[in-house]
Order: structure tokens, then C-alpha cells, then sequence
């Protein structure tokens, strides 16, 4: 705990769940020397922010153990090479063998996610196919929420890009990201703002064909 001693409570709750792994309430707690409401309190706010998860652990007697762990959001507030060592290799995979591979690169990746998703999309209403679209970005730290804007209408509003780095540099990630969505909702669909072009978020209009 000693990295930990100058952060706030919020951060080093975050702190501890990263270095220590799932905890209970209680236990933060007791390690913080805090009550265990004030602990409750800042694990709810986390939550709702979507910085952590809880998962319910069966217990030999009593009620299941609420545990709390980090989401691949929370992640991001770490530091890491990985953004570094990806546009490394694929500057090298540019410099090598064109561009042209880089982009296969990014159609392969488009491929394999489309094969991944579509059992739990296809055959659903489009209402249905959207939510869960924005249910898998959000999995996957993008900070995603859907609305309704009309009939046969919505909207896919992306707060956050975690391959902002590479999407910057190589558009190839951003069309094959909009090619997917089409594959997936079957559906017609724009993107009218785009945090790699210098927009707020990446916003998506789909409208049922």
C-alpha cells in the first residue's frame, strides 16, 4: 500500500482492486482503516461510472459475498505500452510490406469480431441488435449508449475509443469498425462525428433498410 499512501480514497480503491485483485466491501475497508459505508459509497460512484463490476460469490453459510473488480474501462487509467508497441508493429508491417497489408490486417480483424458477434445478433428485431451491439462496446471499453430517434431509427453514441492512437493514424480501423456494424445490424448505417477525426464521440445513425 505504500505507492498508494498519497492517493485519494477513490484511487486507491482503484489502487487496490488493481494490485490485489476482486475485494469485498469489508475488506477494503479494514486495510483503509474506513467504515465500511464510506467504502459502499465510493464503490457506488465507481460503479456507476463504470470503473468496476460486482460479481456474487457463493458462500458455505450465509448470503453470497459481493465482489468488486475492475472493468477493461477502468484499465485505461493505468499505465501501459500497448497503444505504443501496436503502432510500432504496424508501422513496421507498413514499412515492410505497404499499406495494403495493414489493411487486410484490419479486414481479417473485421472478419473474425463479425463471426464472433453475429450468433448472438442475428435473427433478433433491430431494436434488439442495437442494444446488444452497445451492450459489446461497452464490454470492450468504449463507453457506448443507444436511443431511438424515430421509427425504424437510433443512434449508437461512443464516448470513449480505446484504439483511439491507431485509429488516428490508420483509418482503416474506423471503416472497418462502420463495415462491421452494417454487417451486424443488417441494417443502413453513418457515422456523422468521429473522436479520430476531432469530434467528441463517434456517433452512429442506423436506419432499418
Amino acid at each position: 500500500m505504500e505507492q498508494a499512501q498519497n492517493l485519494s480514497t477513490r484511487d486507491t480503491i482503484l489502487h487496490m482492486l488493481k494490485t490485489q485483485g476482486p475485494l469485498s466491501a469489508k475488506s477494503i475497508a479494514s486495510e483503509l482503516l474506513v467504515t465500511e459505508m464510506a467504502v459502499r459509497r465510493h464503490l457506488g460512484s465507481l460503479e456507476k461510472e463504470g470503473m468496476i463490476q460486482t460479481e456474487l460469490v457463493r458462500q458455505a453459510m450465509g448470503r453470497p459475498l459481493a465482489l468488486y473488480r475492475l472493468t477493461p474501462h477502468a484499465e485505461s487509467l493505468f499505465p501501459n505500452k500497448y497503444s505504443t508497441l501496436t503502432m510500432d508493429l504496424l508501422d513496421e508491417l507498413a514499412e515492410e510490406a505497404g499499406e495494403g497489408m495493414v489493411t487486410r490486417l484490419f479486414e481479417r480483424r473485421r472478419d473474425k469480431l463479425r463471426q464472433r458477434y453475429e450468433r448472438g445478433i442475428g435473427g433478433k428485431p433491430l431494436s434488439e441488435r442495437v442494444r446488444t451491439l452497445t451492450d459489446i462496446q461497452n464490454e470492450n471499453g468504449y463507453m457506448a449508449e443507444c436511443e431511438q430517434t424515430g421509427e425504424g431509427q437510433y443512434v449508437i453514441k461512443e464516448h470513449n475509443c480505446p484504439i483511439s492512437r491507431v485509429a488516428d493514424r490508420y483509418n482503416q480501423a474506423c471503416s472497418c469498425e462502420l463495415e462491421l456494424f452494417s454487417s451486424l445490424l443488417q441494417a443502413k448505417v453513418e457515422r456523422t462525428e468521429c473522436l479520430a477525426s476531432g469530434g467528441c464521440r463517434c456517433v452512429y445513425v442506423i436506419t432499418e433498410d
